[in-house]
C-alpha cells in the first residue's frame, strides 16, 4: 500500500505512459523534493538492509543484483533534480539544491561504509562462485569491489567517519561554487547601446542581441550575454576593439570579481577537502585517487602526454600570432594582439589564406538542418531512425523529444530530448544527460538521453545560424548520446556512457569528424535564404582549412589540464590567482591566449568530482578518437559499414563490460597510438 506522502508527491509516482514511463514535468514542482528525496533516501536505505541482513549466503544475485534493482525512485528523483539544477535553477530551487546535496552525498557514504555490505561483496569476489558468472557479472561485481576499497570500505570507523564528512562538505561547495557561477553569468552582459556598437556582427547574431536585451527589459539597442555561446562570436566579428576587451574581461573573469559570487574562497576549500580526503584514502594526492579508476592510471603519464603536444602547439600559434601582428601592422594598427583581438584577426588571417570566412560558411549551417544531418549519419552508421514526438511532457517550451529506433525493424530503442537554446536559469555550455541508464534486469528497459546547448534562439520567424565550432559541439554532444541510445547490457551500472571518465569523451570526439565530410556538407549544409548547398569550391576550402587555428585550440585546452592536474598533485593550500600564474609561466604560456577555463570558473572540476584531475581526458580520448577515424579512412571511407558495424559492436553497444583498453583494441586490433593525433591536428612527429 503506497503511503499519503506517495499519493500527493507526483516526484515519488512511477513514470508512466509509452517506452516503459516517462517523467511527468508537468506535474512536478520545486516544492516536491525536500520531502521526495527524504523519503526515497530512507526507501533505499531499507533495501539496502534487507541486503545486508539477508541469512543467506552471499550470492550474485542477492546481493550485486539487488543492489542494482536498489533506490529506484531515488534514481528516478535524482534525474528530474539534475535537470532542473542544470536548466531551470532559480532561486526556490537554490534554497533546496543547497539543503539536499549533502544529503544525497550522504547516501553514498551509507553505502560505501557500510561494513556488513562490503563483507558480502568482499566474501563474494573472493568466492569461487565468481569463476561461475558470466563476464559481464564478473565485471560488475569487479566493479563494485573496486569501488568500495576506493571509497573508504576498509578505513577504519573514525577515518570513515572523516571521509563521510568531507564528501557532504564537498557536495555542499560544489552546489554553492555552481550557483555562484551561474549568477554571474546571468547578471553579466555587454551593454549595446548605438548602431556602431553592433559593426561587423553578422546580422542573425545581431538580432540575437537585440532580442536578449527585449527578454532582459534593457532600456539599450542589445546586449551580448557572458556565456560563451555570446562571447566567442562577439569576439569574432566585432569591429570595436573597446567592446571586445569588455566582452573578452567579463568573461575571464566569472567568478573572479570579489563580489558576492567570487569562487575562490569555496574552490580552495574544495581543493583542501580532496587533498585531505586523498591521504585518508592512502593516496599521496587527490590526481593519484582520482586517476586511480581511470585508463592513465598515472598522473604523470598526462602530463608526459601533454607536454608531448604542448610544444608543437605553441608553435603553431607563435606562427598564426606573427601572421595576425602583421596584418595589423599593414592596417596602421599601433598595439600587439592581445587575448581579445585573437579570434578576430585568427578570422581575418584565416579568410586572407584560405579564401575562408567563417560567417559566410554560418549562412550554410541552420541548426535543425544540422539535427537532421546528424540523424542521418546515426542511420547511415548504426541503423538508427528517429521519429519526433509530440505527447512527451518536457520541462520548458524548447524542448523537443525523439522517439530513436532501429530504421529497418522500427523497433524502439530509447527517448533522444533536444534542449538547444541559453536562457537564464539554465547553465553554459553543451552537455549530455541521461535520465534513465538502458538495463535488462528489468525487462528491457529503454535509455532516455538529452542533449543540452546554449544556442542563440533570435526571432521566431528565422532559422538559427550556428557557427563550425558549434556545429562541431553539436556532433560531439550528439555523439555522447548515441553512446547511452546503443548501449545494449544487463545491469545499469554497467550502461553506456559508465566507461573511464578519460575515455568517454572519445565516441563524442569520433563523431565530430563526419560534420565535415562531403556527403552530411552537401546534403544537410543548406544555405538558409536559397537552399542551396555549399559550394564544391566551398567545400575544398573548409577541407583544406580544416586545421586552421589548431594550435589555438590545443593551447587553450592543454593550459586547462595541466593547471587542472597540478592543482590536485599538490597538497599545499593555494592562491587561485597566484598559482595559475605560476603554472602558465612554467609551460610557457602563449601571452596571447587565456586558458579554456580559468581556475574561478572552472566548472568541470569544482562543480564536482567529474573531471577533477580529469580534464586532460578530452586530450587522452583525442589520441584515442584520432587513431579509430583512421580505422575509417583505412577502410572505405567515413561510411565504411564493416568498420562502423565493428565500432557499434566493440564499443557503443557494450557500456563498461569490458575492460576499457580491451575493448578498444578489440575493435581497433592494437593500442591507440599517439601519431595519430599528431597527424590529424598536422603537427611534426618526433621520432
Amino acid at each position: 500500500m503506497k503511503t499519503p506522502i506517495e499519493l500527493d508527491n507526483s516526484l515519488l509516482k512511477s513514470w508512466s505512459g509509452p517506452y516503459g514511463g516517462v517523467p511527468d514535468f508537468k506535474a512536478y514542482k520545486v516544492s516536491d523534493f525536500q520531502p521526495a528525496i527524504e523519503f526515497a533516501i530512507q526507501e533505499k536505505l531499507q533495501e539496502i538492509d534487507a541486503i545486508v541482513n539477508n541469512p543467506e549466503k552471499p550470492t550474485f544475485k542477492n546481493t550485486i543484483e539487488a543492489l542494482e534493482l536498489s533506490g529506484e525512485k531515488l534514481d528516478r528523483i535524482h534525474s528530474v533534480y539534475g535537470i532542473y539544477r542544470s536548466n531551470l535553477s532559480t532561486p526556490q530551487f537554490n534554497v533546496v539544491d543547497t539543503e539536499m546535496s549533502p544529503k544525497l552525498a550522504e547516501i553514498n557514504d551509507k553505502l560505501y561504509q557500510n561494513e556488513k555490505l562490503f563483507s558480502r561483496i568482499k566474501t563474494l569476489y573472493k568466492s569461487d562462485e565468481k569463476d561461475n558468472l558470466t563476464k559481464e557479472q564478473q565485471r560488475l561485481l569487479w566493479l563494485y569491489y573496486t569501488d568500495f576499497v576506493r571509497e573508504g570500505a576498509e578505513l577504519n570507523e573514525a577515518d570513515k567517519g572523516k571521509v563521510a564528512k568531507i564528501n557532504q562538505e564537498l557536495a555542499g561547495l560544489f552546489t554553492a561554487f555552481s550557483q555562484k557561477l551561474l549568477a554571474e553569468e546571468n547578471n553579466q552582459y555587454i551593454e549595446l547601446n548605438t548602431e556602431a556598437d553592433f559593426d561587423g556582427l553578422p546580422e542573425e547574431f545581431k538580432n540575437a542581441a537585440i532580442a536578449e536585451a527585449k527578454e532582459r527589459n534593457l532600456n539599450v539597442l542589445g546586449c551580448i550575454g557572458n556565456t560563451r555561446s555570446s562571447i566567442e562570436p562577439f569576439l569574432t566579428f566585432s569591429n570595436r576593439r573597446n567592446l571586445r576587451e569588455k566582452a573578452f574581461d567579463i568573461f575571464v573573469k566569472r567568478g573572479d570579481n570579489k563580489n558576492e559570487n567570487d569562487t575562490n574562497e569555496i574552490l580552495v576549500s574544495i581543493l583542501r577537502l580532496r587533498a585531505e580526503k586523498a591521504k585518508i584514502l592512502g593516496f599521496k594526492n587527490f590526481a593519484e585517487w582520482s586517476l586511480s579508476n581511470k585508463m592513465a592510471k598515472d598522473p604523470q603519464k598526462t602530463l608526459d602526454l601533454m607536454n608531448s603536444v604542448w610544444k608543437p602547439a605553441v608553435e603553431k600559434v607563435k606562427n598564426d600570432v606573427f601572421a595576425m601582428q602583421e596584418m595589423v601592422n599593414n592596417e596602421g594598427g599601433d598595439f600587439k594582439i592581445q587575448p581579445w583581438d585573437y579570434r578576430f584577426y585568427a578570422e581575418k588571417v584565416r579568410k586572407a589564406q584560405y579564401d575562408l570566412d567563417q560567417n559566410e560558411i554560418k549562412q550554410y549551417l541552420q541548426l535543425e538542418n544540422l539535427r537532421e544531418g546528424m540523424f542521418w549519419v546515426a542511420g547511415e552508421l548504426f541503423d538508427l531512425g528517429f521519429k519526433q514526438l509530440f505527447d512527451v511532457p518536457v520541462y520548458h517550451a524548447d524542448v523537443r523529444v525523439w522517439e530513436v529506433n532501429n530504421k529497418n525493424t522500427g523497433e524502439p530503442i530509447g527517448l533522444w530530448y533536444f534542449d538547444p537554446y541559453a536562457r537564464v536559469g539554465k547553465r553554459s555550455g553543451a552537455w549530455m544527460n541521461s535520465h534513465r541508464d538502458q538495463q535488462k534486469i528489468k525487462g528491457n528497459v529503454l535509455p532516455i538521453v538529452s542533449n543540452n546547448c546554449n544556442f542563440i534562439k533570435g526571432n521566431s520567424d528565422e532559422a538559427v545560424l550556428i557557427s563550425w565550432d558549434d556545429a562541431t559541439t553539436l556532433f560531439h554532444e550528439f555523439g555522447h548520446a548515441l553512446h547511452g541510445l546503443c548501449s545494449n547490457v544487463t545491469y545499469p551500472s554497467l550502461s553506456g556512457t559508465s566507461v573511464a571518465r578519460d575515455y568517454v569523451e572519445f565516441p563524442s570526439q569520433l563523431l565530430e569528424h563526419w560534420l565535415a565530410t562531403p556527403e552530411v556538407l552537401n546534403k544537410f549544409a543548406l544555405h538558409y535564404k536559397t537552399n542551396e548547398p555549399l559550394s564544391q569550391s566551398l567545400v575544398e576550402r573548409i577541407g583544406k582549412a580544416a586545421n586552421f587555428n589548431e594550435g589555438f585550440a590545443t593551447v587553450e585546452t592543454i593550459s586547462s589540464s595541466f593547471v587542472d592536474m597540478k592543482l590536485h598533485l599538490t597538497t599545499e593550500t593555494v592562491d587561485p590567482d597566484a598559482f595559475e600564474e605560476k603554472v602558465l609561466s612554467e609551460i610557457n604560456m602563449p601571452a596571447e591566449i587565456v586558458m579554456r577555463h580559468r581556475i574561478p570558473q572552472f566548472a568541470h572540476i569544482f562543480s564536482s568530482d567529474g573531471y577533477a584531475a580529469g580534464y586532460y581526458s578530452y586530450l587522452w580520448a583525442d589520441v584515442i578518437n584520432a587513431d579509430a577515424y583512421e580505422a575509417f579512412l583505412e577502410g572505405s571511407g567515413p561510411f565504411d559499414k564493416n568498420v562502423s558495424e565493428r565500432l557499434y559492436k566493440t564499443v557503443l553497444s557494450v557500456g563498461n563490460t569490458i575492460d576499457n583498453e580491451e575493448m578498444y583494441e578489440s575493435f581497433r586490433g592494437h593500442a591507440p597510438q599517439s601519431d595519430a593525433l599528431m597527424r590529424a591536428r598536422n603537427f611534426p612527429i618526433e621520432s
